[in-house]
């Protein structure tokens, strides 16, 4: 396993901080798994925890094109979710080694993805 990745005993408490840290972010339950809300209506963030197979796993918007770049690049790790990933939305397993610090980009390109300008000029004057 290399440094920057860990396969944690709690993959979902892991990425609540990192979906919690964005502004006007709220969690709530949607079909019977957490999921993150920016300003408590649009989802950019949810989770399956072995809610339509046997793996972990979190689904969230991406930027054009980057779905099919990563699924192609590594399937181990990537995946086309159901239900969203027509729309181009990325499912990322944390049932395997994760990189933390990729899951933090990808979380955080999904939000910028979904969220109002406003909310982003907030992330960039960070």
């Amino acid at each position: 396993m290399s440094p920057g990745r860990s396969r944690p005993r709690r993959p979902i408490e892991r990425l609540r901080a990192i979906c919690l840290a964005f502004p006007e972010v709220t969690e709530r339950m949607s079909h019977g798994e957490p999921t993150w809300f920016v300003r408590g209506r649009t989802v950019f963030v949810m989770t399956a925890d072995r809610h339509h197979d046997d793996r972990v796993a979190m689904w969230c918007a991406a930027p054009p094109d980057v779905q099919e770049h990563l699924v192609a690049e590594a399937p181990d790790r990537f995946f086309r979710p159901p239900y969203v990933g027509h729309r181009g939305w990325l499912g990322v397993y944390l049932d395997v080694p994760v990189d933390w610090d990729e899951i933090a980009d990808h979380v955080e390109d999904a939000y910028r993805t979904v969220a109002p300008e406003r909310l982003v000029a907030q992330l960039d004057e960070r």
